[in-house]
């Protein structure tokens, strides 16, 4: 041991003498990086006792103590906004970002909810027709929707999927004065059954417009024979029986249109969103100062494995115990601890935990303001 190198109480920190080279070019990293080194030098009993370690060792630990306070809040972070993420580019740097909200999960759903509702949505409705063939042939007159239609536009080897068939009877709006359904008794206990359609709707309110018009479909329903279709896998059976040709619209989405979800270069999950190695001058001062400690830690665990190599040395008249083991166990309890108080702390910050206490302020402060007595005015 007393011919390697060991910490000499003086360092030199250069571009590349870290393992991996993630901050070396920052001013901030190459200043603390010494400072640190000196730091730990000292905690461990440097320059009354020597340590057996050299200046690179010192800088692995510095730059893994970053790495590491880099990824457990990069980790916190994604927890956090991997709602909000998913579906971005993959190719986007969130790294100190503020990730606002965006309802997109919800804005998705609701889109995809819009789509199969024919309200709203991201897939464009396609217009196509048959013509119906003119006699009966019962319930044999099938129509292939994939096969016998005229399309608006070119449907070539293209699966679709048919959302509306316009086959329907008559609207209620013009059967609203029907005497089949007794919408007229009603209209007599106001004395207006005798009135034209054109000057009720001035007496009426519109309300009572509606209310009739769906009184209409729900009779309509129940007693008469209205028009129906049955359709599976795109074949179309009509009722009633088509007397004679005519052209019976549809509309229909191709289902190619239909997102699969599967988007290359896009946010998906935990292990590609975009978060990189933090900026180490953006680091804050509590931050930098759970380096320093974790860094320490890190040193007494490399120095430990460097100590335990033999348990005791031979000096003249006796032997000299080394702490090694002491030192390695040291080490590991402090990260385990200092990693639990940064998790703790992220957690606190968290936005589940951050709307609990705002919550709790408000009602405390109303609960407050409840107490104070209203003014009394006079006069």
């Amino acid at each position: 041991m007393a011919n390697i190198a060991i910490y000499t109480g003086t360092t030199s920190f250069f571009p590349g003498d870290t393992p991996f080279g993630k901050y070396d070019y920052d001013h901030t990293f190459q200043a603390d990086i010494e400072n640190t080194t000196k730091w730990c030098a000292s905690r461990l009993g440097y320059p009354i006792v020597d340590i057996e370690l050299q200046d690179s060792q010192f800088f692995s630990c510095f730059e893994e103590a970053v790495s590491e306070y880099s990824s457990q809040v990069n980790r916190f972070n994604i927890r956090e906004n991997l709602l909000n993420l998913r579906g971005e580019s993959t190719g986007s740097d969130f790294t100190h970002k503020n990730i606002i909200p965006n309802q997109g999960n919800i804005i998705k759903i609701s889109k995809q909810y819009g789509t199969e509702a024919g309200s709203g949505g991201d897939i464009d409705w396609k217009q196509g027709y048959i013509t119906t063939s003119s006699g009966s042939n019962g319930w044999n007159q099938v129509y292939d929707l994939d096969i016998q239609t005229t399309f608006s536009q070119s449907v070539a080897g293209t699966d679709i999927e048919v959302k509306r068939i316009f086959h329907e009877g008559t609207p209620a709006m013009a059967r609203r004065h029907d005497p089949r359904l007794g919408t007229n008794g009603a209209l007599n206990g106001f004395g207006w059954a005798g009135s034209l359609a054109g000057t009720s709707y001035l007496a009426l309110p519109l309300y009572d417009d509606l209310l009739r018009i769906q009184q209409i479909e729900f009779s309509d329903t129940i007693r008469r024979s209205m028009h129906s279709f049955e359709l599976v896998n795109n074949k179309l059976r009509l009722h009633p029986i088509p007397q004679s040709a005519y052209k019976i619209y549809f509309q229909y989405i191709e289902t190619a249109d239909r997102s699969t979800g599967l988007l290359e270069d896009k946010v998906s999950d935990f292990s590609n969103v975009g978060y990189q190695d933090m900026t180490y001058k953006s680091i804050n001062s509590p931050g930098k100062q759970w380096i320093r400690s974790y860094t320490l830690a890190l040193v007494k665990v490399v120095l430990g494995a460097v100590r335990s190599k033999f348990a005791s040395i031979p000096i003249p008249g006796s032997e000299v115990s080394l702490d090694g083991d002491t030192l390695r166990s040291e080490g590991a309890v402090e990260q385990e601890a200092l990693i639990t108080s940064l998790r703790e702390d992220l957690e606190q910050s968290s936005k589940r935990n951050t709307m609990e206490r705002e919550n709790e302020i408000t009602t405390f402060q109303s609960e407050m303001l409840n107490k104070n007595p209203l003014n009394i005015y006079v006069g």
